[in-house]
């Protein structure tokens, strides 16, 4: 009986601190529907570069890159996962139809990559338009998962050439990570935007 005894403490002790360790634990970034598609990568082995389907073929063709940075702004961040997806040109996201999990609502245009000790990334895709309606510019959703820390979006990737990207719209930016807002440039046929992330910058509950 007394052995039957300290096992229950044992296990009562147990399912106390894994409570109170749940409870202490801090879920940064706020809200983030869609967010848990950054795991949805299935068996593929993520690298710092990633091509997405329909470049080869889709114009105009656009390469993101840059570094990510852990908070100080200056320290590459490495084993960071970011995942981007957007539109096709026609402003929706294309499905196959047989997609499972959040792909039924981002499309099948999405990728993944995971950063080295340099902390640098690369997508090469190609420049999405903006939604039927024109209610929202040319974006490029953006989701970022650090090693010790829950999924968190980041600000869009937007361009600074986008009519619809009004001084309305980028006053309402709250430049998670930094600005998203990007000057293409054109080089070997490829438009370029470079963008530094830096983790935690702007984010809500970020320790």
């Amino acid at each position: 009986m007394n052995r039957i005894l300290k096992r229950c403490l044992i296990l009562f002790c147990l399912f106390l601190n894994f409570n109170c360790s749940a409870q202490s634990r801090k879920l940064v970034g706020g809200g983030c529907e869609g967010c848990e598609a950054i795991f949805e990568f299935g068996n593929k082995s993520l690298t710092p570069l990633d091509t997405l389907p329909g470049f080869e073929i889709s114009e105009p063709k656009l390469k993101l890159t840059g570094t990510v940075f852990q908070r100080d702004g200056k320290t590459p961040a490495k084993d960071v996962i970011l995942y981007v997806y957007h539109t096709d040109r026609t402003g929706v996201y294309p499905k196959k139809g047989d997609e499972t999990g959040w792909a039924r609502r981002h499309g099948y245009l999405r990728g993944w990559i995971k950063t080295d000790q340099s902390g640098r990334y690369t997508f090469y895709t190609f420049r999405p338009a903006a939604y039927p309606d024109l209610a929202e510019p040319e974006h490029i959703h953006l989701t970022v998962k650090e090693p010790d820390k829950n999924e968190y979006y980041l600000d869009d990737y937007l361009f600074e050439n986008d009519p619809i990207l009004n001084q309305e719209r980028r006053r309402r930016l709250t430049n998670r990570g930094g600005s998203g807002i990007g000057n293409p440039k054109l080089e070997n046929g490829i438009l370029i935007i470079r963008r530094d992330i830096i983790l935690g910058l702007n984010i809500p509950d970020y320790e």
